[in-house]
């Protein structure tokens, strides 16, 4: 029987469909653990690190949200999380378990679609997932923030600068689906997406030599924000 649209979801799921990729492209990403790759390391965003050296985010439940090998989540269950991380590829999720099982560390690693995940969530964390998803999948994106984090909960962001990533309008995705290897944001746009959170901080990633314990590349934006507290 034909499928005929008759939800939101089911246009999301049509547009999905323009963009090519998908779980198996991120499994062949994450193939090779050898690869000279900076964010392969073990090592946590330092924005991350800061964060939690600050005091601005305390232990409680985190999701992590497109967790690839696990970098950020074993750090959060390192630091007293209480961690789920969710990623699409099994093959970063079976990368992300040993490093789990090597660090001592307990984290519910699970492969999936992370706008299924229910909270609520004291912390959700994104290191690069937001800037690889369609324009149209910010609506689902805006609907995990609302349904999963806590009243008074944080939101932590890492993405792409628009020198790193495509700065095109929305609509040109549509007439060229190609993501060109993720989208570029500025300032101004992060606060208008997230404009219902309270903006913590808002800057550019720290560059990290390589012999940092941390991640760091000037190309990306940090951000934090809280959800304000229920009346």
């Amino acid at each position: 029987m034909d499928r005929h649209i008759r939800a939101v979801e089911d246009v999301l799921r049509l547009l999905d469909g323009m963009f090519s990729t998908d779980a198996a492209w991120w499994d062949r990403f994450y193939a090779d653990r050898s690869r000279p790759v900076p964010f392969f390391a073990a090592k946590p965003d330092e924005n991350l690190v800061s964060y939690l050296d600050r005091g601005l985010i305390s232990p409680g439940r985190a999701l992590d949200v497109g967790c690839g090998p696990g970098r950020n989540a074993v750090h959060l269950a390192a630091k007293g999380f209480d961690v789920d991380a969710v990623d699409l590829s099994s093959t970063a999720i079976a990368w992300a378990r040993d490093r789990a099982r090597e660090a001592g560390v307990a984290v519910d690693f699970r492969c999936g679609d992370a706008f299924a995940a229910n909270g609520p969530y004291d912390l959700i964390y994104d290191s690069g997932c937001f800037h690889h998803l369609p324009p149209h999948r910010r609506i689902s994106y805006l609907a995990l923030l609302d349904r999963a984090l806590a009243p008074g909960g944080h939101f932590a962001l890492t993405c792409f600068t628009t020198d790193e990533g495509s700065s095109r309008p929305d609509d040109d995705f549509y007439r060229t689906p190609v993501l060109d290897g993720g989208i570029g944001y500025t300032p101004e746009s992060l606060r208008w997406i997230f404009a219902d959170l309270d903006e913590v901080e808002l800057r550019l990633m720290r560059e990290q030599p390589a012999d940092s314990p941390h991640f760091g590349a000037p190309f990306l934006w940090t951000a934090l924000f809280r959800r304000r507290p229920e009346a």
